[in-house]
């Protein structure tokens, strides 16, 4: 079983350092790729002033030389969905179950667990860049779905930026994650609830070492419960009833 997760564009580069990170030949590809170009072009790219975009070129060339600071990946990540985990102060058996299931899926450094060293960067699914004239996602779809096509059990709490990167035939193995809210009868979702809810969700996932569908759908989590009406048998959807 492996439950799979996005990066986030923010970072805590406050977080404690790392041992160098061990860097797959397709992340050794990417890293070669796009040290090569210039801080005017990497502004176009990203779509930001060329100041911040001259920070990003020394960071590229920083991972080209192997000079790069790095960080257990899921402590350098730190956006809203991260700052729901429980990230310190686990127990052995927790620390097992992250080091078993929990993984990440990165446009730089591929599917990678919580613990992975990485080092900070700018990158995803969304941007133009090419490598061996392929989109990052082509670049990318063999050895996601070779990640996951072992396990029986595949859940995600992906965007749908990430979900396709994996191929049709792996998508549809896909056990997915929705969080809603509801306020007098009326359900609302969207970014800031499902975010949350992943983070809260995972705290709870790794809690209570699941293993199965059916311990899933039992989980209560800062008040979500699992809907029947709402859920399909890929699709399995967490209310949080609100107050009016």
């Amino acid at each position: 079983m492996k439950i799979l997760l996005p990066t986030a564009k923010e970072m805590n580069l406050k977080a404690i350092s790392n041992r160098p990170a061990d860097r797959s030949q397709e992340t050794q590809k990417i890293v070669q790729e796009l040290a090569q170009i210039s801080a005017a072009d990497l502004a176009k790219h990203y779509k930001i002033k060329l100041e911040p975009a001259q920070k990003e070129a020394e960071r590229w060339q920083a991972l080209l030389k192997e000079e790069a600071v790095t960080y257990p990946a899921w402590n350098l990540f730190d956006g809203l969905m991260y700052r729901q985990m429980t990230r310190d102060k686990l127990t052995e058996a927790q620390e097992r179950y992250l080091k078993e299931h929990v993984f990440i899926t990165s446009a730089l450094y591929g599917v990678i667990n919580v613990f992975d060293a990485i080092a900070p960067h700018r990158l995803d699914f969304l941007m133009g860049f090419k490598v061996n004239d392929s989109s990052l996602k082509a670049f990318w779809r063999k050895h996601f779905d070779r990640a996951v096509q072992e396990d029986e059990l595949i859940i995600s709490l992906l965007s749908s930026e990430f979900e396709t990167v994996f191929s049709r035939s792996i998508q549809d193995r896909m056990v997915r994650l929705k969080f809603v809210e509801e306020t007098d009868g009326q359900h609302k979702t969207h970014s800031t609830i499902s975010k949350k809810g992943r983070g809260q969700c995972l705290n709870a996932l790794v809690k209570a070492e699941i293993q199965d569908i059916e311990a899933l759908k039992e989980l209560c989590f800062e008040g979500f419960e699992y809907c029947e009406s709402l859920s399909s048998e890929r699709d399995i959807t967490f209310v949080k009833m609100m107050d009016e």
